[in-house]
């Protein structure tokens, strides 16, 4: 569990990290911009520092250096253009990762402190209605951000369940990874609905 006690010790602790990602996503095209952190005010997890956070979008790997070099910012990147991504509870998400798995196609996933998974697609469609209709799935695609590792969280921290360079860093098409997840959904309807005590 990251230890989030003495503003001080922690920006010391992650500031380099925190901007190394953050520029070396910059550097890929990533739209990264900066984040809250612990000691940044009432602290309930990263969150963009400002409301108009969409102009401190950078792909610039230089100007995100000199950001990151003032304080310990969280990581976001902002989806709709280059990157998309699908939010799922931990379930759905062990079982979309099993099948990605079993057919030989990564994708870059990530998992935060809450039990949520993120599934990162290039941007895309929306999602398909079956996925769109289930309670728990967030798609995040026009004005919308996720936050990406290290960035704290509540808890612990944001981390890889599988690295964008498992796939070359070429993230994968939206469709692909949708129709993965539906078929994951599936598999877990079906798995419970077989755990439920039949009628008598």
């Amino acid at each position: 569990m990251l230890h989030t006690e003495g503003p001080e010790a922690w920006r010391s602790a992650f500031r380099i990290e925190l901007r190394t990602e953050a520029v070396d996503l910059a550097l890929r095209g990533w739209p990264v911009f900066p984040g809250s952190y612990p000691g940044s005010g009432e602290w309930r997890g990263p969150q963009p520092v400002t409301d108009d956070w969409r102009r401190g979008v950078r792909v610039d790997a230089k100007a995100v250096a000199e950001k990151w070099h003032e304080e310990p910012y969280s990581v976001l990147v902002a989806t709709g253009t280059v990157v998309d991504a699908v939010e799922v509870d931990a379930e759905l998400g062990r079982a979309a990762a099993g099948l990605l798995r079993a057919e030989d196609r990564p994708a870059p996933i990530l998992a935060m402190p809450n039990g949520r998974w993120i599934f990162l697609t290039a941007s895309g469609p929306e999602l398909p209605a079956q996925l769109a209709n289930r309670p728990g799935v967030v798609h995040h695609g026009k004005e919308s951000w996720v936050p990406l590792p290290p960035s704290p969280y509540p808890g612990g921290i944001v981390h890889w369940r599988v690295k964008p360079e498992v796939w070359g860093w070429k993230l994968p098409h939206a469709a692909a990874v949708h129709g993965v997840l539906a078929r994951a959904a599936g598999l877990v309807d079906g798995a419970q609905a077989r755990l439920q005590p039949s009628a008598a």
